[in-house]
């Protein structure tokens, strides 16, 4: 399967990465979305991650959607892992134009990815909810001033947030267009670590028009039947042998 894969790769100029939780976990980053996850927010705050994560319990109670947001989603010890420097290189290479992710660690431009969409933000990204100063994730961590437990703006004591997607808030539209051009242009299509069930993420693959569709997750998907290959095994693994094997 892996010789497949670096058969697609070896004459592709055009491909694009696709890629979800899966990916990030394998750098040890929670998924909170897992059996795990959900079960240890139902433990600790009674709720499950998609009401701690959703707008409206944000504006409604910040101090424990911060406390669950930085002890869940934030890993600063987390490192790049064999699938992010994997596609780094293959962007080199000149082979991929672009990665598309769900993902908001930052982990693919910490290997050296350039040209990253991130559909759902970054914790690195932050803003004043009030008068849209950019903060650091330092800062959000570690506030000048704050309330709480929700850092505030050093400027006008507005709220400061982080610029990620939360639930019931919509993808922001430039990079979702971007995405869509990425993958409607992409003669290979490496879709990883994620089991296509969240929408409207999921819905990209819709736009893709190339020759081979590649899916890499350790449990299937709805689109498996549509693949051109399916690799059921670790992203990080697959993606490194299948570049390792290139010819230079």
């Amino acid at each position: 399967m892996v010789e497949k894969l670096a058969v697609l790769l070896q004459d592709c100029k055009n491909a694009v990465f696709f890629g979800g939780a899966g990916v990030s976990t394998e750098s040890g980053l929670k998924d909170f979305r897992s059996e795990d996850g959900l079960y240890q927010a139902m433990k600790e705050f009674d709720r499950s991650p998609e009401q701690l994560l959703s707008h409206s319990f944000f504006a409604a109670h910040p101090q424990t959607f911060f406390e669950y947001y930085k002890s869940n989603l934030i890993n600063t010890q987390a490192k790049p892992n064999d699938a992010h420097f994997a596609l780094a290189r293959l962007e080199q290479q000149g082979r991929l134009k672009a990665v598309v992710t769900q993902n908001i660690d930052g982990l693919h431009q910490q290997a050296g990815s350039k040209t990253v969409y991130e559909l759902h933000g970054s914790v690195y990204r932050n803003f004043c909810a009030a008068c849209n100063i950019d903060y650091t994730l330092d800062y959000v961590l570690h506030p000048q001033k704050e309330r709480e437990g929700v850092p505030l703006c050093t400027e006008c004591g507005g709220m400061v947030r982080p610029d990620v997607v939360l639930y019931e808030e919509q993808l922001d539209d430039g990079v979702l267009q971007s995405a869509i051009l990425a993958i409607s242009q992409a003669d290979v299509l490496i879709v990883g670590g994620t089991s296509l069930v969240v929408y409207p993420a999921a819905g990209l693959l819709e736009y893709f028009n190339g020759s081979a569709l590649v899916l890499i997750n350790k449990s299937r998907t709805p689109f498996d039947s549509k693949a051109t290959l399916v690799i059921n095994d670790s992203v990080g693994k697959v993606l490194k042998q299948a570049v390792d094997s290139l010819n230079q």
